[in-house]
């Protein structure tokens, strides 16, 4: 099965992945300290232009990723609303109590796991898993080993889906579907698991012929370097990041600056 989708590439695909990744982990850290529920709101809306605008891909294959998202934002910040605490009380009826508070650090909630979802899915549609596991043997220092061996394991996801539909449409030509639950992971497990042993041993036997080994040194068929589209990655998100402060704390939405 292969999977066809149509991209362009824009400035984000080449940037330098290590750079990237370590600039999304420290937003990522950033946003489980900021309280403010303006600065989130307009910190989210920012990630949302960027994913929008600049991972390259078609409008309607980002609806589709951002769909789940958006239900884990609402699920998320509806079971803070309905069941939170608070002294305003807005809405009461059984054990749903709705109140102001409950509602504002709901919101919150939110926010937060949807920015979460943003810096995920930047980072995923933009970056090639070539390109980030070379980045990260030559910036980060990751021993060949390990990055080649996820390397490795990246590879076989596309062939292990490809064989789980192999093995499906056999047990239709059997007439193995109608089983019960038990039975179908049974006839599921055992050759998926048998193959990719057996697949995983000979990539070893391979990596251990081709010397992965600690200290010996390796050339690169991949130079993964630094250039001016790394300076615009931290530059857009400094700013987006300080426009997203600057408007919360001066124009605030919500008369709220702490929801703690």
């Amino acid at each position: 099965m292969k999977w066809n989708i149509h991209y362009r590439e824009t400035w984000l695909h080449h940037t330098n992945p290590s750079l990237k990744l370590i600039v999304l982990i420290l937003l990522f850290i950033g946003v489980l300290f900021m309280h403010n529920p303006n600065v989130l709101i307009n910190f989210s809306f920012g990630l949302l232009l960027l994913f929008i605008l600049y991972t390259g891909y078609p409008w309607k294959f980002l609806l589709l990723l951002f769909l789940p998202f958006f239900l884990v934002f609402v699920s998320t910040a509806s079971s803070m609303i309905l069941f939170g605490e608070g002294k305003t009380t807005w809405f009461r009826w059984g054990l749903i109590h709705v109140t102001e508070e409950s509602f504002l650090r709901g919101m919150h909630l939110g926010f937060r796991a949807l920015s979460f979802a943003l810096l995920g899915l930047l980072f995923s549609l933009t970056t090639r898993p070539v390109r980030l596991f070379y980045s990260l043997m030559q910036q980060l220092k990751l021993k060949p080993k390990y990055a080649y061996s996820f390397l490795a394991g990246v590879r076989l996801i596309p062939i292990m889906i490809e064989e789980f539909q192999t093995v499906r449409n056999a047990l239709k030509v059997r007439g193995g579907v109608n089983n019960g639950l038990f039975e179908k992971m049974k006839r599921y497990a055992i050759p998926l698991l048998s193959q990719s042993i057996r697949r995983a041993q000979r990539i070893a036997v391979a990596m251990e012929a081709k010397r992965f080994s600690d200290g010996a040194k390796r050339t690169f068929y991949y130079e993964i370097g630094f250039g001016k589209h790394d300076i615009v990655l931290v530059v857009v998100f400094i700013v987006v990041t300080a426009t997203a402060y600057y408007v919360g704390v001066h124009y605030p939405y919500i008369p709220v600056e702490d929801v703690r």
